[in-house]
């Protein structure tokens, strides 16, 4: 879901200790607005006006992220990038490197990857790359091995994997996503949101789906879960609002049960803050999850949550206490959890003050941009790196209690 370019993201408080602004390019591998991207928009939002850095953006065409990242002060540059970058762009990136006194390059996606880090190779500079999914999948290890770049990763499942595949500790960091709890917190309906949109009464019970109508968010099954609850629920409704190949088969599956009626594929919106105030429950029914922006402004807004319990979600969802936690494709036991959240008024409101509460205390954007900006700084500028880069982040344990099988302590 995008987030408006206007939004109140909160600068880091500058560094006194860091003598010239620190110039990083990011490379990102696509042009559109997604999680990842709008994880990059906030970076240079919430860092670039502290005076400590400075950003500039290449994306492989102009468009909307374009757009944002020039309107919170980044600047933008324009560059193809297949998975197999030509020679030609190797060299004109390492050439602006080298020109523009880069002193660290960032990439976002394996195309990305391999066209800064062998860029910032050639130049001479740290590179690192942000993993944005639950594991460092093939090309994006290859290339870590090829050019020696640092690997980030959001989530601890990321770090374990990581490490078995050999990735070596001093090239290797946690960085978790965070979420900006002024931006998002609990407010009134909104008397021209979604419910007025699809004519729902303001008592009327609401569960919904934030995110892009994609296979890996498996959006069908919320739709297989919701069919159920209504069978129970009959009053309630369910709503999808995101965009994404996808939208044309759900539409056309809801019909074909007659409860067009009940769910609603919305679409996409420009900012999303409204509709988390609409909903009474948040779902996710994803297949592959890191630490997904969605699940936490939802819970940073009041809303309990059912999610499947993939990828980083354990480390955002306490199962019992701000939501539950229920197998990925298991439609029957999130109907089961959706049904009784909606159904038991005082327990999904103890649930939603819980997962706001929990967002304010271990997940907060300021906190996440710290720790990316230490990390940042040790790597272009070792000598002058604040010490707590020195250390992986510690972050909460899995909120399940468990990690591998075995019960944390």
């Amino acid at each position: 879901m995008d987030l408006p370019s206007d939004s109140p993201v909160r600068p880091v408080p500058p560094s006194p200790a860091t003598p010239a602004p620190l110039h990083v390019l990011e490379v990102v591998g696509n042009g559109i607005v997604g999680g990842m991207e709008r994880c990059v928009e906030r970076l240079v939002a919430g860092l670039g006006g502290t005076g400590d850095f400075r950003f500039t953006v290449l994306c492989p065409s102009e468009g909307d992220f374009a757009e944002r990242i020039r309107a919170v002060g980044g600047e933008i540059g324009v560059v193809p990038m297949p998975e197999d970058p030509p020679w030609s762009s190797i060299q004109m990136v390492a050439a602006m490197i080298a020109a523009e006194r880069v002193d660290l390059v960032h990439a976002h996606l394996p195309n990305a990857h391999l066209l800064a880090g062998l860029a910032a190779r050639l130049a001479g500079v740290p590179a690192m790359t942000t993993i944005h999914g639950r594991q460092v999948i093939l090309p994006d290890l290859e290339i870590h091995r090829l050019v020696g770049s640092h690997l980030s990763v959001v989530c601890r499942q990321s770090y374990y994997h990581a490490l078995g595949l050999g990735v070596d500790r001093g090239r290797l960091s946690l960085e978790p996503n965070g979420v900006d709890v002024e931006a998002f917190r609990p407010g009134p309906r909104p008397g021209d949101g979604l419910r007025a949109t699809l004519g729902l009464a303001p008592e009327a019970l609401v569960a919904g789906f934030v995110g892009r109508l994609s296979p890996e968010k498996a959006p069908e099954v919320f739709v297989r879960a919701a069919a159920l609850l209504l069978q129970r629920l009959p009053d309630a409704h369910a709503v999808l609002v995101g965009e994404g190949p996808m939208k044309t088969q759900l539409r056309d599956a809801i019909a074909a049960q007659g409860l067009g009626a009940r769910i609603h594929v919305m679409g996409g919106v420009d900012d999303v803050r409204p509709v988390f105030h609409d909903l009474d429950l948040l779902v996710s029914s994803s297949n592959s999850e890191a630490m997904p922006l969605a699940l936490m402004e939802g819970m940073a807004s009041g809303l309990p949550v059912v999610a499947t319990r993939v990828g980083g979600v354990p480390e955002i969802v306490a199962h019992g206490s701000t939501g539950w936690l229920v197998a990925p494709r298991d439609y029957e036991d999130l109907a089961g959890r959706m049904h009784q959240t909606l159904t038991l008024h005082e327990l999904r409101q103890r649930m939603g003050q819980a997962a706001r509460t929990r967002m304010e205390r271990h997940h907060r954007l300021d906190h996440a941009l710290q720790r990316l900006a230490d990390r940042m700084r040790l790597l272009a500028r070792p000598a002058a790196a604040a010490p707590s880069a020195l250390t992986v982040a510690r972050e909460p344990r899995m909120a399940g209690g468990t990690v591998g099988g075995r019960k944390t302590r």
